[in-house]
């Protein structure tokens, strides 16, 4: 049962993983009929991300293994939608490079420049401002699709919410570097520093 619940968590990070392409040819398509596609690939995605986790805590089969690649997953999903998005010119590209960016340091900080007892500790590296903002990443996306489908959702909305993400993106990394060059360099055993502590696995 252990091993089955494991197994049924990560074909869900799987699931997300395989369908981050797709998404991000959708999301870069100037076909109206992308939209909707675009949306439906969202909702599975973040059903998926929402599920990985409470059944890797059920079967007893969360670790390391399993957050590391929810949380890549995650990354990967994510900044492709938003290259795509950018790639339509209705974001910044600054967004899905600091997002990719910001992974790139957390495995940095988690696997290598973390001070050794820390290292030692095992677990990954948490940021509670880069938490917030790997939730908040799925904002634009959602964005995008509902005034590409004519929700109501006025187009001026946003271009704001990116580069307010890419502010907050940028001091995330920031405080993680001046966290990781403090005298103690200590942090609590956690997920992805980008992505919300969601799956627990």
């Amino acid at each position: 049962m252990r091993s089955r619940g494991g197994a049924t968590a990560n074909a869900l990070s799987v699931l997300r993983l395989t369908l981050a392409i797709p998404f991000a040819v959708l999301m870069a398509s100037e076909n109206p009929a992308a939209a909707p596609l675009a949306g439906l690939v969202l909702v599975v995605a973040v059903v998926t991300d929402l599920l990985d986790g409470p059944i890797a805590r059920r079967s007893g089969t969360a670790g390391t293994r399993g957050q590391v690649l929810d949380h890549v997953s995650d990354v990967v999903f994510v900044a492709g939608g938003l290259a795509g998005v950018a790639s339509r010119g209705a974001i910044p590209w600054l967004l899905p490079i600091l997002v990719c960016l910001a992974f790139a340091q957390y495995v940095a900080d988690s696997y290598w420049l973390r001070p050794a007892r820390a290292r030692g500790r095992g677990g990954l590296w948490e940021s509670r401002l880069g938490r917030w903002n790997g939730i908040l990443y799925f904002v634009p996306l959602a964005v995008d699709v509902l005034i590409r489908m004519d929700a109501g959702l006025p187009a001026g909305l946003l271009r704001p919410i990116a580069w307010a993400l890419v502010a907050t993106t940028a001091l995330s990394m920031v405080l993680r570097l001046a966290r990781l060059r403090g005298p103690h360099g200590t942090a609590r055993r956690t997920p992805f520093a980008g992505t919300p502590d969601r799956s627990g696995r």
